[in-house]
């Protein structure tokens, strides 16, 4: 099985439009470090906490050597941080996070790297999600943000780049 470790981000977006399953659907179980389950349970959201909680594909671990977090702190916060970390000490297959400094980072380090974005372009693919233009959607209406080169590019990706009139 793939090892895939979770940023907060991807997290957040997906529980908040109502598909946080996709994860486990691509990827059958995710890790998160310590740091990315603080900062996703911190809001008094009682839904974000039981989903968290409940969901026995989502495994909580702790980085082993806290030592490294100084080398990171500059430009990245916590979560990314111990991303990191976890990642290269579980020689992971997969990094999800949508930061571009972490992205960054995390590419520089070595490591697989994707978004929120790139799972959904894997679930339309894969045949999980029918589209991806709706739940795009949905992720700029909560907050998002995507910029319109990269939304173009991601719904070309997804063979859905037929312009598109949204409703309010």
């Amino acid at each position: 099985m793939r090892k895939v470790i979770v940023n907060s981000t991807p997290l957040i977006v997906l529980f908040g439009i109502g598909y946080l399953d996709i994860l486990q659907k691509l990827y059958q179980e995710i890790i998160i470090p310590s740091a990315v389950y603080q900062e996703v349970t911190a809001v008094d959201d009682h839904t974000c906490i039981q989903a968290m909680t409940e969901n026995t594909w989502i495994h909580v671990e702790s980085i082993q050597d806290d030592t490294e977090k100084k080398m990171y702190k500059a430009k990245l916060h916590a979560g990314e941080v111990e991303v990191m970390i976890l990642a290269q000490e579980q020689k992971a297959d997969l990094v999800i996070i949508d930061d571009d400094a972490a992205k960054k980072t995390a590419k520089y380090l070595g490591l697989t790297v994707t978004g929120t974005l790139g799972v959904l372009l894997k679930a339309k693919h894969q045949g999980i999600i029918e589209s991806v233009r709706p739940l795009m959607t949905q992720m700029k209406r909560n907050g998002f943000y995507i910029n319109s080169q990269l939304e173009s590019m991601v719904l070309e990706q997804a063979g859905e780049n037929t312009p598109h009139k949204e409703h309010p």
